[in-house]
């Protein structure tokens, strides 16, 4: 009897030796908070190995995200008055600004050479025109001389860089960055992870995604491309992979006059809001700031033009076009590894 008893108590020991010394499970975090006039929301897996590094720890770790995104507001926000690109608008020539800048404004003018200028950072006085800026939205439709006055204020072809300085050839040239600048800080985001050893995360501010490894128990990382409507509706589901995707669409911002519905994406070439049948452009891209631009790109071409720009690219493209009461859906050849088949 006290032979059995003592063999109990050294399971007993053994199995709490065990227990003691075996390592901790990984868990899968979600931070959230409001960035860039919108919500930012970061999950990821915390591996075991790292789970006793103060400096990931939940409320640590979400301390150098919001720096790091108040950074890039300092930065590029064209809502802070002190803000290198508020100081680069106000000014009437050139203004010194970081290394973070001169790469969002690069990526926005090698987008608008490639897109023949349907991409174009300087629009915003005709998007403030159209009632989508920060100005009072009209009452009426501007009238063709007040959009061809506005059109002479833009144009990209304005714009340089000359090392760390950012040159304007017009001194009223005036360039607002949120078309790619919030695809700038998803990159931030995902490379700040990175830094810190965590390879496994999704990083989404306001729509536009990050994505790195898998979630728990080697599951991907599963995302939907919305289908435009009433209610939560799913057109196609997606893994993505080691990939940035940014979606592009006019069926949410845009106001109705006499009958009319005007898109808040304004076409430069026109002075005016699109008004094709393109509702929804999804582009995958290793930088998320590379695929924000190039959505906002193919939005403004169209299904035709837009469909062609991105094969000449050869770049993973999702388009959904508005026919009757449905959509067609097209994309392009390097787009179609992404689709998740429905069972």
């Amino acid at each position: 009897m006290i032979n059995s008893s003592i063999k109990w108590l050294a399971l007993i020991g053994l199995a709490f030796f065990i227990s003691s010394c075996s390592k901790p499970e990984s868990k899968l975090i979600h931070l959230q908070g409001q960035t860039m006039g919108t919500y930012y929301n970061v999950t990821y897996v915390l591996p075991s190995e790292l789970s006793q590094n103060k400096e990931l720890a939940k409320e640590q770790l979400q301390i150098l995200i919001d720096q790091e995104l108040e950074l890039v507001n300092d930065q590029m926000s064209t809502y802070r008055p002190h803000s290198e690109l508020s100081l680069f608008n106000q000014s009437s020539h050139s203004t010194e600004v970081s290394d973070a800048t001169i790469k969002v404004v690069k990526t926005a003018l090698k987008v608008y050479q490639q897109s023949g200028g349907a991409f174009d950072v300087t629009v915003g006085p005709l998007v403030n025109l159209w009632g989508f800026g920060p100005d009072k939205r009209p009452n009426k439709v501007p009238d063709a001389q007040l959009i061809e006055e506005m059109k002479q204020k833009i144009g990209s072809q304005y714009l340089s860089i000359e090392g760390n300085k950012l040159i304007k050839a017009k001194p009223d040239l005036y360039v607002d960055l949120s078309s790619i600048a919030k695809g700038y800080g998803v990159d931030a985001t995902a490379e700040l992870l990175a830094s810190k050893g965590i390879s496994n995360y999704l990083v989404d501010i306001g729509g536009e995604l990050r994505a790195s490894g898998t979630k728990l128990q080697h599951v991907p990382w599963t995302l939907a491309i919305e289908r435009p409507g009433a209610g939560l509706n799913v057109q196609r589901l997606l893994h993505i992979g080691n990939n940035a995707i940014a979606t592009s669409g006019d069926y949410r911002n845009y106001f109705e006059f006499d009958g009319i519905r005007y898109s808040h994406t304004i076409d430069p070439s026109t002075g005016r809001p699109i008004n094709h049948k393109l509702v929804s452009v999804t582009v995958i891209d290793k930088s998320s700031m590379v695929a924000d631009a190039l959505a906002t790109a193919i939005t403004v071409l169209g299904p035709e033009k837009g469909l062609k720009f991105a094969n000449m690219l050869k770049q993973p493209v999702f388009l959904l076009t508005k026919q009757g009461d449905g959509f067609i859906e097209s994309f392009t050849p390097e787009f179609e590894e992404f689709l998740v088949e429905e069972k």
